[in-house]
């Protein structure tokens, strides 16, 4: 039977590095984030979308992400809507891509908001990555090309470290050496493996 690691930390944690590396030891690795991306811009997801948020974000029938990013990120209930059209097709996508994967002893399910999207639940154990503050913020400033506060902003509309370290089964630091982040993710997958 094929277990399903969780993996999750907020953003600017380094959730992608650590995937890059675990995929790098022959282990499968599902980013919901990707999955996400492609699932919005389907026909059906289109459609839902235009029903609940209106022409207003998309510019000439394409869905423009930056109008709609702004209006779920600040108004909770829009969000809430947002992941209602998401979440489901996500999940039939990932049990597709386990049904693919079977034969693996060992799968990894990369999602930033694996708790509050329930997905948690499907994993038999789950790692959440943390980092300090400002290592998150200037690592999304450098990435996302956006300013501190839009950053801050972002992270205080996630879940709280405390609050995802006291659901998860393990932890591990990605501050200012990534090959000390890199060894304890691959002491926590040997422990899982020989489990």
């Amino acid at each position: 039977m094929t277990k399903i690691i969780g993996l999750t930390g907020g953003i600017g944690s380094g959730k992608t590095t650590i995937a890059k590396h675990i995929k790098s030891l022959g282990i499968p690795v599902y980013i919901a984030d990707d999955a996400a991306k492609k699932i919005l811009l389907l026909p059906k997801t289109l459609n839902s979308l235009k029903l609940v948020f209106g022409n207003s974000i998309f510019d000439n029938e394409t869905l423009n992400k930056d109008k709609l990013s702004t209006i779920v990120f600040n108004n909770p209930e829009m969000l809430n809507q947002l992941n209602q059209i998401i979440h489901p097709a996500v999940k039939i996508d990932f049990d597709n891509w386990l049904e693919m994967n079977k034969n693996h002893p060992l799968v990894v399910k990369e999602a930033a908001i694996l708790f509050e999207s329930g997905s948690y639940k499907d994993c038999d154990a789950v790692i959440t990555i943390l980092a300090q503050l400002d290592s998150r913020i200037n690592r999304i400033v450098k990435r996302d090309n956006i300013n501190s506060e839009a950053v801050l902003s972002r992270i205080n509309n996630q879940w709280t470290d405390e609050m995802r370290i006291s659901k998860s089964d393990y932890v591990i630091e990605n501050n200012n050496n990534v090959n000390i982040a890199f060894e304890q993710t691959e002491n926590i997958l040997k422990k899982l493996s020989n489990q």
